[in-house]
């Protein structure tokens, strides 16, 4: 199944509109580079979106990376609206604001999968931070979570803002400013407000980057320093559309 496959085995809206969203005059979009296709080739650089699921990708970037400049292309949703669809014919029921709000620290959940391969300076990422809808189809084969509704589609509505990490350097950009060195994954949480298996996916990841490294331990918590100065990550506000 590809990449983004939903119930129905489409790819999903959500990666078709950042898709359209990203691409620039000039750039090629499903374009063939070696043995693969990539969702667009911009000059030297391969972009690839990924809206989940960095495992699915990652023998493929450990190919493409030794010869080219990759991206990925990954969105968090800061707001996401639940949109509730009939099955008996297809109307839609309701639609509330999830209270669920992405955060930076989303992104490890997925680099957790391939944390090492930015020891090879070919690899970037770039969040986008965005709007969405998801649409939940209520027909008893989805998550007990959802009450067993499927999740049909998810689409975009607008995109906030976009981040570049352009190496591993940028990723401490992601640690607080005042957080104590060395840290814990308790002070880490606590300092972004983040449960504690979330902070230790961060710094699992940045361990197995190389940004940072275990000094010791204290009260049975492990504790980090960081390895390389940060170079601050370029941000930029885009204009929304889709």
């Amino acid at each position: 199944m590809k990449k983004d496959a939903l119930v129905s085995g489409r790819e999903s809206s959500l990666h078709s509109a950042i898709k359209k969203w990203y691409l620039l005059e000039g750039d090629k979009p499903e374009a063939k580079v070696e043995d693969f296709i990539v969702d667009i080739a911009r000059g030297n650089l391969l972009i690839e979106i990924q809206t989940a699921n960095f495992s699915a990708i990652k023998p493929k970037l450990m190919h493409l990376l030794k010869d080219h400049k990759v991206r990925i292309v990954y969105p968090i949703a800061r707001e996401k609206w639940i949109v509730h669809k009939s099955t008996a014919n297809g109307e839609i029921s309701g639609r509330r604001l999830s209270p669920r709000k992405g955060n930076l620290s989303d992104l490890f959940s997925e680099l957790i999968r391939i944390p090492t391969l930015f020891f090879n300076n070919n690899l970037s990422v770039e969040v986008l931070m965005i709007e969405m809808e998801e649409i939940w189809c209520h027909d008893g084969r989805g998550s007990w979570r959802r009450r067993g509704a499927s999740i049909e589609d998810r689409k975009l509505i607008r995109v906030f803002e976009r981040r570049v990490f352009g190496n591993r350097a940028d990723f401490l950009e992601v640690l607080p400013k005042d957080l104590p060195e060395p840290f814990s994954n308790n002070d880490l949480a606590k300092s972004l407000g983040i449960r504690a298996g979330q902070s230790r996916r961060i710094t699992y990841s940045l361990r197995k980057m190389g940004a940072i490294t275990h000094v010791g331990n204290r009260r049975k918590q492990m504790l980090f320093a960081c390895i390389e100065q940060s170079s601050r990550c370029q941000l930029d506000q885009h204009r929304s559309h889709v």
